[in-house]
């Protein structure tokens, strides 16, 4: 049996969602104040 194939069609989808469960568990949560002033700031954009 081809092992590599193995490796790439098993282990690719499994590397990938590693890196996507990565990116999730290390994003930063905004604090109230900067919701507050990223809020502000999307009303005054779409205010002109």
């Amino acid at each position: 049996m081809n092992y590599l194939w193995l490796f790439v069609v098993a282990g690719g989808p499994v590397i990938l969602a590693a890196a996507f469960i990565f990116a999730l568990l290390r994003r930063r949560r905004l604090k109230r104040e900067e919701r507050r002033r990223r809020d502000e700031a999307t009303r005054e954009l779409y205010r002109r």
